[in-house]
């Protein structure tokens, strides 16, 4: 019998019209760029993204292989919005991501190589993993460290600090040896013994599992590989004719040393960045990728490599632009006494914009005064609490503050998935910390950790339930003839609940 026929039809959806950017004169000049080296300085909101994805659409319009373009960025997002939009902008599909990170590109290398050996797939070490890994070496082993630091050896902070600083030194290709030199050349003898635990922490990994990498020598490991396989190298320089980076302010000395045995030579090597972002010094970024840019990477006749800066914002009005031009214009020249990117002009129709300067004395009144800011755009001038948003450094560090104070004034808090680890995730965070303080007792004995608890899916309690709970826990104890404050009373009601029986 026949089969009877599907109800269902797959039909092709028509070909949606490709939207072309009307670009500036500067942004043109980067599209319109023959090859070699370029410098791209790009201020806030000039569309660098745009320009980028321009330049590789014009490339390969011109006709060169998609296959031999890549762009790397460096983080996850940012490459994927460049994916997706070079896509769409030319309908072209690559066998390999046309966008990376310069750790995912590093971890592709890594990975064929060990494939064309017959060796084991490499794999990342997570976080945790570094982090048991760094406290099982410690522990028990406070000796080797100075007698003023022993008492902080085992705790959870010390072991991070740690990790971040072998991280460092391994993006700066560091070895344990450099490391305990820099330490007595410096009198700083925790360096010292912070080079001893290194080459220690290196030997534990490689015996445990050779294969493993931490992200910080990912692209150590490939300039190693390069340096003692040229003919890996020059197959790497053959297979990719165009080369673009983003937020080049934020490369490391290890992720320069790639791109210098990438692309350099004259190699094609388009650089976009901006020095005045630079903000990510604490995870090893180098801003001197930019000033260095146009004597390291050269053309073919010697040449410094050319400098571009995009000038016009698309994203600030004047009155913004004029705020975070005036703290910029303090920073001091850049590349050879280029400040064009600094002197932006803002795209027609944009409104002016505010800046407001608040100069306060603690975390705590900082969190304070942010979310009274917004409770009053809100409550007086109507804004909805979805066209606001608090911009921080680092949403571990600042964001458990800023949540309880925002929570305490009744602002509503949404927080992106990816911008905090899996143990800081609001839907897990509170889980971790009821077994943390059913297991430990003791660990609950800040005001902060009581209010996390009682505000959490488990506690259920709003900003209202809290305020009368603490009325009435501080009316018994006044009857009872105590002093004590409501955070302490909260806190001890959480480990002994026998008191809220007399709660209304």
């Amino acid at each position: 019998m026949p089969a009877p026929s599907s109800p269902y039809v797959l039909v092709r959806p028509p070909d949606r019209p490709v939207w072309v950017p009307e670009l500036d004169a500067s942004q043109q000049a980067v599209v319109d760029h023959a090859g070699g080296p370029l410098l791209v300085l790009a201020g806030p909101g000039t569309g660098k993204t745009t320009t980028i994805v321009e330049s590789v659409a014009a490339r390969i319009e011109r006709g060169l292989d998609p296959e031999s373009v890549l762009v790397l960025t460096f983080g996850r997002k940012a490459s994927a919005e460049v994916r997706e939009r070079v896509t769409g902008r030319l309908s072209v599909v690559t066998r390999e991501p046309l966008a990376r990170t310069f750790h995912s590109y590093a971890f592709g290398l890594l990975r064929r190589e060990a494939a064309r050996r017959g060796q084991p797939t490499p794999r990342l070490l997570t976080g945790a993993e570094q982090t048991v890994r760094v406290r099982e070496l410690l522990a028990g082993r406070t000796d080797r460290w100075p007698e003023a630091m022993r008492r902080a050896v085992e705790t959870s902070g010390f072991a991070r600090e740690l990790r971040d600083l072998v991280l460092r030194a391994y993006e700066r290709g560091l070895t344990p040896a450099d490391l305990r030199r820099l330490g007595r050349d410096h009198s700083r003898p925790e360096w010292v013994a912070a080079g001893e635990f290194m080459a220690e922490y290196a030997e534990v990994t490689a015996l445990g599992d050779p294969s493993a990498y931490d992200p910080a020598e990912l692209i150590r490991a490939v300039v190693d590989m390069w340096r003692a396989d040229p003919d890996s190298l020059a197959a790497e320089r053959a297979a990719r004719t165009a080369v673009f980076v983003d937020e080049l302010q934020d490369t490391d000395p290890a992720q320069v040393e790639l791109l210098s045995m990438l692309c350099g030579g004259g190699g094609d090597l388009v650089a976009v960045g901006d020095p005045d972002q630079s903000i990510y010094g604490f995870r090893g970024a180098d801003p001197r990728a930019v000033a260095d840019f146009p004597q390291r990477f050269k053309h073919v006749d010697g040449r410094p490599a050319e400098v571009v800066a995009l000038q016009t914002s698309r994203r600030s009005g004047t009155r913004l632009l004029e705020g975070s031009r005036l703290v910029s214009r303090r920073l001091g020249p850049v590349v050879g006494g280029h400040t064009g990117h600094r002197d932006l002009q803002p795209a027609p129709g944009l409104r002016d914009g505010e800046v407001h300067v608040a100069v306060l004395r603690s975390v705590g009144q900082e969190a304070a005064h942010v979310a009274a800011r917004l409770r009053e755009a809100h409550l007086r001038d109507g804004v909805p609490w979805s066209q606001m948003a608090v911009i921080v450094r680092s949403t571990a560090l600042s964001g458990p503050p800023l949540r309880r104070a925002l929570a305490a004034a009744g602002v509503p808090v949404a927080l992106p998935p990816d911008e905090l680890p899996l143990a800081g995730h609001p839907a897990v965070r509170p889980l971790l910390r009821l077994v943390e303080c059913a297991v430990r007792p003791d660990r609950l004995t800040d005001e902060g950790v009581a209010h996390e608890l009682l505000v959490s899916p488990f506690g259920g309690a709003d900003v209202l339930t809290l305020r009368r709970l603490r009325r009435a826990l501080r009316q018994l104890e006044l009857a009872a003839g105590g002093v004590r404050a409501s955070d302490a009373l909260l806190v001890d009601v959480l480990r002994d609940p026998r008191d809220l029986a007399l709660v209304p």
